[in-house]
């Protein structure tokens, strides 16, 4: 299965990061099918440069994107559709927070 996902460049707490597809077993920093553009968030504001009729070539040929990455189409409108949740509360943990809500009430 294809992935399109991010992998990180640059200097030591200098990231910048590539688009790519690959295998979605494969090694993030070993050879990648293609290279789909790039991504600095350190910049303000944050460069975003991508090659969206290749994302749209790739999605439509059945690759599917990490999360990191499919919300940040979203947000430039390179794809049509609802963020995808990265973090997951568990019942126990959200449990937790609502007793510490209820005691400083």
């Amino acid at each position: 299965m294809l992935t399109i996902r991010l992998t990180r460049i640059g200097k030591r707490k200098q990231p910048t990061y590539r688009f790519i597809v690959s295998e979605k077993t494969r090694d993030p920093w070993g050879k990648a099918l293609e290279i789909l553009g790039h991504y600095n968030p350190r910049t303000s504001p944050s460069t975003f440069e991508v090659k969206e009729d290749r994302v749209k070539h790739w999605i439509g040929k059945g690759a599917q994107c990490s999360e990191t990455v499919w919300n940040l189409f979203v947000d430039r409108k390179i794809v049509e559709g609802e963020k995808r949740r990265k973090v997951v509360i568990s019942t126990r943990r959200k449990e937790k927070i609502a007793k510490k809500a209820e005691k400083k009430a």
